[in-house]
């Protein structure tokens, strides 16, 4: 899930006229039934359910006050495709909320990327994302931050039927002081509702830290299978054996309980650890099979990973490391951000000797 600031992007005058036609209820009815003044004050957050299954269409769905309808409609693209557009009014709530967390659930396929547009009451065009997504063809998720300045309608934008559009999170955010160690990598963080990691970078060149040495395997994304030879696959050279390495990347749309395998010099390490977000998360997407009572989940955006490994199955020189799907019933996925750290015996290394008995 990768934070956007949309605030930077330039800004265009055009307007594109929708004739909305209702696929939702015009009017949500209030989430809760607290009442108004309190529900003002503090602003809750919002599911939208956007598929087209009959289910979602015809189904009833609740928003706070401060979500007003939503609507979709085909329209056509300024290059001539038809596309279609998911369209939230939205009404800016009391207390001083001027920034919305737009999180949206989609099946990132190339040709289908979507993107948000928001607008005016005049109906003129404020800001646009830009494509989200990357085009890995796998059940995602992407955010966007809105600064909410005059915005009373927010737009998906999506070639196509926009059938692979799933659903949006939105909330309210609120600013705080942020302090940071100074020796440490500046990092933009903005916490994301239920996790706060931030995305994962690489470094851009290796680096030493108290005998412990980083170095990026692979920054760009590299899909993954469920076999050795659809695996992704790194070379390293090290010239000496450290005591500890930590591998780290991220993994996208995989199922929670079926990790990817790490294999090393040609030895089966066993899986990575997630570091898996809330399960209130409206990422998490469950998976149900005919004859088969447990149903699965798979979470549909990026995940971190990590797996220690010894320092004995690593070798001087060119040591091959493959990272596999997490095995048979899985589907494909993709890494990112692949990043080793070997650990060396330092002047200052914190140690004990334990005598043997």
């Amino acid at each position: 899930m990768r934070l956007r600031n949309v605030a930077v992007v330039v800004i265009f005058s055009a307007t594109l006229p929708i004739s909305a036609q209702e696929a939702f209820n015009h009017r949500l009815p209030p989430q809760s039934s607290r009442a108004a003044a309190a529900t003002d004050m503090v602003p809750e957050s919002a599911w939208i359910d956007l598929r087209q299954s009959a289910a979602a269409r015809f189904t009833t769905q609740s928003a706070p006050s401060w979500v007003e309808a939503v609507s979709m409609a085909p329209t056509a693209a300024m290059d001539g495709n038809a596309n279609t557009v998911f369209r939230i009014r939205v009404r800016q709530p009391s207390g001083g909320y001027r920034v919305l967390f737009f999180r949206l659930f989609f099946d990132d396929k190339a040709d289908a990327r979507p993107e948000l547009v928001a607008w005016d009451e005049s109906g003129t065009q404020i800001l646009r994302s830009g494509q989200l997504g990357v085009g890995i063809d796998l059940p995602s998720s992407d955010s966007v931050m809105i600064p909410m300045n005059g915005i009373s309608t927010i737009d998906i934008d999506v070639p196509g039927d926009g059938k692979n559009v799933r659903g949006a999170y939105l909330d309210w955010m609120a600013s705080s002081e942020v302090v940071h160690p100074l020796s440490a990598e500046h990092r933009d963080v903005i916490p994301e509702p239920f996790s706060s990691l931030p995305p994962l970078h690489s470094p851009a060149r290796d680096t030493e830290r108290f005998g412990t040495v980083s170095a990026s395997l692979a920054a760009d994304i590299v899909p993954i299978g469920q076999t050795m030879p659809q695996g992704g696959a790194f070379q390293f050279g090290i010239e000496s054996q450290p005591l500890l390495a930590l591998l780290t990347f991220e993994v996208a749309s995989p199922r929670v309980d079926a990790p990817p395998d790490i294999y090393l010099n040609g030895e089966d390490l066993g899986p990575a650890t997630l570091t898996l977000p809330e399960l209130a998360d409206p990422g998490y997407r469950g998976q149900a099979q005919p004859l088969v009572s447990q149903m699965h989940f798979q979470y549909t955006g990026w995940l971190r990973a990590q797996k220690i490994l010894p320092g004995s199955s690593l070798k001087v020189g060119t040591n091959d490391l493959v990272i596999v799907g997490g095995g048979a019933g899985t589907s494909n996925s993709a890494i990112r951000a692949t990043q080793i750290q070997l650990k060396y015996l330092w002047d200052k290394s914190d140690y004990v000797l334990e005598p043997s008995h």
